[in-house]
């Protein structure tokens, strides 16, 4: 997202763009039934830790490792082959993103340098920093045109400035923003999705949004399926106003669902309890 020329808030902007005032309000309205729940005032750490493993496990499949949810419970082998890796990855950014709440808006960019770091688990100079010019982009699912690594310097410090700066815009906006800029750019050289998807998160539980991370948005992405989520990326990264509008959209309707899933879940202990 370019911010040259833009307003002084370009992200309140976007949320007055048609369709998004009423993406917010129906998201405040799903996180609220979430945090109204009875079960949520007795064992709400109980399902910010299920919430946690349903947002892996969604996070993962957006980046092709799609497995049950009962097989990421019992799986502690995460090293052994692609999928594994992806899934121990995703694991580790949805424990770390609530570690970095106070830096976020600070330094987003270290957060972001850190959530690399956490997914990559190891390797080489090129782990934890934006990419060099020619450097290779394992990101196989996203198919969008590569930015060089000048535009995507440019891009990021475009972002952290944003963060840093502060906006009336609802959270939903900012963390969709956050998410489409991340995806669209690819900056680090592998694990981007998972790098985006987690990165939104913090965006997400920082805002108050949804302080006790209990409406994973990856659950709902991985719901409404990878084809509509790459159609939805592809309205952000058009910039136009109707393509915000609808990848914001789209967002909000994932963290609905991950709301609807918790809230499941809640409903599922209340009978287990009566």
């Amino acid at each position: 997202m370019s911010t040259t020329g833009a307003a002084a808030d370009p992200l309140a902007a976007l949320g007055s763009l048609p369709g998004v005032t009423e993406s917010v309000e129906s998201v405040r309205k799903a996180v609220d039934r979430v945090y109204g729940h009875r079960i949520m005032r007795r064992r709400s750490n109980e399902i910010t830790s299920e919430a946690a493993l349903r947002a892996a496990r969604g996070s993962a499949a957006l980046s092709g490792a799609d497995w049950a949810l009962e097989e990421v419970r019992r799986r502690t082998d995460f090293g052994v082959d692609a999928d594994a890796r992806v899934m121990g990855a995703a694991l580790r950014l949805t424990a770390e993103a609530g570690q970095l709440l106070s830096i976020w808006r600070q330094s987003p960019l270290r957060v972001l340098a850190r959530l690399h770091l956490v997914a990559a688990a190891g390797g080489g100079d090129e782990v934890g920093r934006p990419r060099h010019e020619g450097e290779p982009v394992e990101e196989p699912l996203v198919e969008l045109p590569l930015p060089d690594a000048k535009e995507v310097s440019g891009r990021l410090d475009g972002l952290a400035d944003l963060v840093i700066a502060g906006s009336s815009a609802p959270a939903l906006v900012t963390a969709a923003v956050v998410h489409g800029e991340l995806l669209a750019l690819r900056p680090f050289t592998s694990y981007n999705g998972l790098v985006a998807r987690a990165a939104e998160r913090v965006v997400l539980i920082g805002s108050g949004l949804d302080p006790k991370a209990v409406c994973p948005a990856e659950v709902g992405y991985s719901e409404l399926g990878r084809a509509a989520y790459l159609a939805a990326l592809d309205g952000y990264v058009s910039g136009t106003p109707e393509g915000m509008a609808a990848w914001i959209a789209h967002c909000g309707k994932a963290v609905e669902l991950g709301a609807r899933e918790s809230t499941a879940v809640c409903e599922a202990l209340q009978r287990g309890a009566a």
